[in-house]
């Protein structure tokens, strides 16, 4: 018999049940936890936001199997029937939102709100041991105060009355976590038609690479060079894992690395791109998108190769290349981006010959 081979050791993103920004309302009566789930999605705009729910009609669903499940969207408020939702498949549905809320009666979501309801003190007991990172305490009407063997899992957490609903909005929309943003030099090309090597190039006194490393080390953002095997052996470095690809897989393969941060890339061959340029992404930054990107007035795109990639962007990115798409500006043109306008049309000018580069320098 032929031995199991165990699959590769790969980093996986820190996603919860469902999702990075998820939390689950417990400790109530369903149709309270709904209500309440629609009116904080309400009362956070410009964000795509889900309930998750079982089907009640069907009785209680298990977290690998969402029969008839519930995805309500705020603006869509759709529904999702199908047989058999896994866990995979939750994550990969809901990867485009930004918030998740939950019933916490059917369904554990890495933090919780619980909410003080009289007559499900019982329930909520039994649930105990999932109230693992409680982020807030809600009173229902007739409730003064938490009960008692709470104690332990409720030090320091606030504590609001369920009639101050733009309070507890404000508190949910305040534990989103933001990813980190580490660098990324693309350096990787073979820079034919320049005839050497475009990352060592020095337009600002020291090779083009270097320039970049700390430029983005002027921001406090780790750097990494994105390369071929045989090059910048000796730097921080990722080497391409999706080899042929281009900078399609260049990013890709910087997810691979690390898929819990966003990734501000740019390019070797744009000489203009420098610390302030990259805090112009990071001013304009909504992490709720799939990047935020310049629009390149001379193309009438968005330009992939300066771009701040979000986590999302990462499932994105392969669901494009199963369909036999590798441009990461085809990612862009059809993913929900932010674009913004560069302080500089010169930002995005890239030097590939050596006329381009003396025309450049004079």
């Amino acid at each position: 018999m032929k031995k199991h081979q165990k699959h590769a050791k790969l980093a996986k993103p820190t996603i919860g049940n469902f999702h990075r920004n998820e939390l689950a309302l417990v400790g109530a009566p369903c149709h309270l936890i709904q209500e309440l789930s629609e009116e904080i999605i309400a009362r956070i705009p410009g964000q795509s936001a889900t309930y998750i729910d079982a089907d009640h009609a069907f009785g209680d669903s298990s977290p690998e199997e969402l029969r008839n499940n519930s995805l309500t969207d705020k603006i869509r408020f759709f529904r999702h029937d199908k047989n058999r939702i896994n866990t995979f498949d939750q994550k990969i549905l809901l990867n485009d939102q930004e918030l998740i809320l939950v019933n916490g009666n059917h369904f554990e979501a890495q933090s919780q709100i619980v909410l003080i309801h009289p007559k499900k003190e019982a329930s909520l007991k039994k649930r105990h041991s999932q109230l693992s990172n409680v982020k807030a305490i809600i009173l229902c009407e007739g409730i003064d105060k938490p009960f008692e063997w709470l104690a332990d899992r409720i030090q320091g957490i606030p504590v609001l009355n369920l009639s101050e609903i733009d309070s507890i909005a404000k508190l949910v929309d305040s534990q989103k976590e933001v990813p980190k943003i580490k660098g990324l030099v693309l350096a990787g090309g073979k820079s034919t038609r320049m005839g050497e090597d475009k990352g060592q190039i020095a337009y600002h006194g020291l090779a083009q690479v270097d320039y970049l490393i700390a430029e983005f080390e002027k921001l406090g953002i780790e750097p990494l060079v994105s390369c071929r095997d045989e090059q910048y052996i000796d730097y921080k470095r990722i080497t391409d894992l999706f080899e042929g690809l281009g900078p399609f897989g260049a990013i890709a393969s910087a997810f691979q690395y690390d898929p819990n941060v966003a990734w501000l890339v740019t390019a070797c061959d744009l000489p203009a791109v420098n610390a302030s340029v990259f805090n112009e992404l990071i001013a304009a930054r909504d992490a709720s998108k799939t990047a935020t990107c310049f629009y390149n007035e001379e193309t009438e795109f968005p330009d992939p190769l300066i771009t701040l990639w979000e986590p999302k962007s990462y499932m994105r990115l392969l669901e494009f290349l199963a369909l036999g798409y590798s441009c990461p500006r085809k990612v862009l043109i059809n993913s929900n981006i932010k674009m913004i306008k560069p302080s500089s049309a010169n930002i995005l000018k890239n030097i590939n010959t050596p006329e381009e580069r003396e025309s450049f320098i004079s």
